[in-house]
């Protein structure tokens, strides 16, 4: 009964807070209203499991989870560097840069958009789980075939975002670069460049995001004896659920601050932009 006073109690605390935090618009209240959030839910789940009585087996407590993060840290150490460093940043950077250059191509050549485009919808439509036995099966349990999965998964999205960005210049512009004997080369780099950097970053984020997923994913299929995807997978068949949560949580984390530096990268490359002005 006490728990479930201080859950409500805080509940209605948190909701009042974010209710004038809403209100205003400076930089803390945005950040700070997504903080009382998250903080709600974790203590929400922490009053559940112990109000419920909830077995671990089933869902762990936050505490176990924090308490699992602090006792395998060497184990999920090394986990997190082989699944993000030796794995999705590799393929990450290869998938994004051979997607922006297979736009760049596209935009000069009408033939190949006719031809990579379609190819590029088939890539990123083929599932997970039937490539990442073959990639497995071509490069080995070590983390070239996580890569290789990232590089699949991220190569159509900075495709379609980047040739989307780069007819995103106007007429007017074009036939401005035209009048000043601008050059192909020239206008892409002056112009049309700069004016799809927005679409670029998008793609960028999101890939951000999917190249772990893939990397995480891949590893069900066959990897060394550590890594993300390993973990959990071996931790959940042993019932180690204090570990498979404290590997979704580096995760998620991990993914997030991905998204968020890229985020802060954009606001600094892109603050020309519309979107980054400020209405007052």
């Amino acid at each position: 009964m006490t728990i479930a006073l201080v859950s409500l109690l805080l509940t209605i605390a948190a909701l009042w807070a974010m209710a004038r935090l809403s209100r205003s618009d400076t930089r803390t209240a945005r950040l700070a209203t997504p903080a009382i959030f998250g903080l709600l839910l974790i203590w929400l789940w922490q009053a559940a499991v112990m109000g419920f009585h909830i077995p671990r087996i089933l869902l762990p407590a936050p505490t176990e989870v924090v308490s699992a993060l602090f006792s395998h840290t060497a184990m999920l150490r090394r986990d997190f560097v082989q699944t993000f460093v030796r794995s999705v940043i590799p393929g990450y950077v290869i998938g994004c840069g051979f997607g922006f250059l297979a736009a760049l191509a596209i935009d000069r050549s009408a033939f190949l958009k006719r031809g990579l485009l379609p190819l590029g919808g088939l890539i990123s439509a083929m599932p997970i789980v039937g490539v990442a036995p073959i990639a497995v099966m071509w490069f080995g349990f070590g983390w070239q075939s996580k890569a290789a999965v990232v590089v699949a998964m991220t190569i159509f999205p900075m495709l379609v975002n980047t040739t989307a960005g780069l007819a995103e210049s106007g007429a007017l512009e074009r036939d401005l670069m035209t009048s000043y004997a601008a050059g192909y080369w020239l206008t892409l780099l002056k112009l049309r460049l700069p004016a799809a950097l927005p679409h670029i970053f998008t793609a960028l984020k999101l890939n951000s995001t999917l190249a772990l997923i893939g990397a995480v994913v891949a590893e069900f299929f066959g990897s060394p004896v550590f890594g993300m995807g390993f973990r959990i997978s071996t931790a959940a068949a042993s019932l180690n659920l204090d570990v498979v949560w404290a590997t979704i949580t580096i995760a998620a984390l991990t993914g997030s601050l991905s998204f968020a530096l890229l985020a802060l990268a954009e606001r600094a490359v892109t603050f020309w932009h519309p979107s980054f002005r400020n209405p007052s």
